[in-house]
């Protein structure tokens, strides 16, 4: 392994395990200890995973703010406790026709069963205790949703969604529904099918440099020689470039170096990539 600003691993999350053993299976596969993710899957879900590898931890925020592409296989007149089949299960008959899918802002409640957190502790712990959790209302944001097919109670469903969006209670929304699987195809421009890490076996082979990584999504910004480079490198803003929004800045070799924005007419590193630990 090469690369001291750090990789994204994107990984395919089967069922049953959480995100949580996926950073920690990385761990074991790839020996390095500095590992995290850019948004949490249930572990009744599958789907993609980006685990950021090395100082690219830094940058959980920016791919955590990426879109999500989803699939899931709503079960129609029943409802679930957890909103998922782990739940106390009901069957109610009850189904609205026709469904009404999400799309544009919406405000939404987290399940009680999630991981945000109330009064700092997280909600799916207060509830596995039996008491009453009420998680605040949100704004989400449902760029595309589709009705893939429908068969008896069962429904196939898409969204394209913003980050922060409960899968979840986009189907609980529909009427008397569940979640009866749930799959995460994409995350921006990353994907399940580009040979993303099954959890086992080699994982070095799917490391994508961060800088490499970034440009899938973001905007690229060689620096301008080593008088840059070494300013940027111990923190020190350089020449604006009149470009909106954050910036992966590299050196001549391809290094990343840092992310920066424009503010008072000079580029200024948000999170360094080059030193520290």
């Amino acid at each position: 392994m090469s690369g001291d600003a750090g990789w994204i691993l994107p990984a395919d999350k089967p069922a049953g395990v959480s995100s949580h053993d996926m950073v920690s299976r990385a761990r074991r596969a790839l020996g390095v200890r500095r590992i995290g993710h850019a948004g949490t899957l249930d572990p009744f879900a599958t789907g993609l995973l980006l685990l950021l590898v090395g100082r690219a931890t830094r940058l959980a925020r920016y791919f955590v703010e990426l879109p999500k592409t989803y699939e899931a296989v709503a079960r129609l007149g029943w409802t679930s406790s957890t909103g998922d089949p782990e739940g106390e299960l009901v069957q109610t008959g009850r189904v609205s026709e026709p469904l009404v899918l999400p799309l544009g802002e919406i405000s939404q409640r987290p399940p009680a069963y999630s991981a945000v957190k109330v009064d700092g502790e997280r909600a799916y712990a207060r509830a596995r205790r039996g008491e009453a959790v009420e998680t605040r209302e949100r704004v989400v944001t449902v760029f595309e949703s589709a009705l893939l097919w429908r068969k008896e109670d069962q429904a196939g469903l898409r969204f394209v969604c913003s980050s922060g969006t409960y899968v979840r209670s986009l189907v609980a929304d529909l009427g008397d529904a569940y979640c009866v699987s749930l799959r995460r195809l994409a995350i921006g421009p990353f994907a399940t099918g580009e040979g993303a890490w099954s959890g086992e076996g080699d994982a070095e082979s799917g490391l994508l440099d961060v800088g490499v990584a970034w440009g899938r999504f973001g905007t690229v910004v060689e620096l301008a020689g080593a008088d840059e480079e070494r300013a940027i490198a111990s923190g020190r803003p350089i020449e604006a470039r009149g470009i909106e929004g954050p910036v992966m800045l590299v050196g001549a070799g391809g290094d990343a170096y840092a992310v920066a924005r424009e503010r008072d007419g000079a580029l200024r590193v948000e999170v360094g990539l080059r030193g520290g630990v």
